[in-house]
């Protein structure tokens, strides 16, 4: 039995004291315009994962946190 390729192979996992969500994108760019903007300096996540689909599952591809963001 094959894994499919998931329409939107990159995933953004947001972390946080009251956050916990899960966003997919379609492309690594549309992934890092979200994250940039999720991790904001009035936002209540903390840190945020970057998952890529390869091989039939989720690899880690990056992790940051609101400081890693140049404004």
């Amino acid at each position: 039995m094959t894994v499919r390729r998931p329409s939107k192979p990159w995933r953004v996992i947001l972390t946080g004291p009251d956050v916990n969500a899960v966003s997919q994108h379609t492309s690594e760019a549309k992934a890092y315009t979200f994250l940039r903007a999720a991790l904001g300096p009035d936002s209540p996540a903390e840190q945020a994962r970057v998952e890529h689909w390869e091989d039939g599952r989720w690899i880690w591809f990056d992790t940051m946190t609101g400081e890693d963001i140049v404004r």
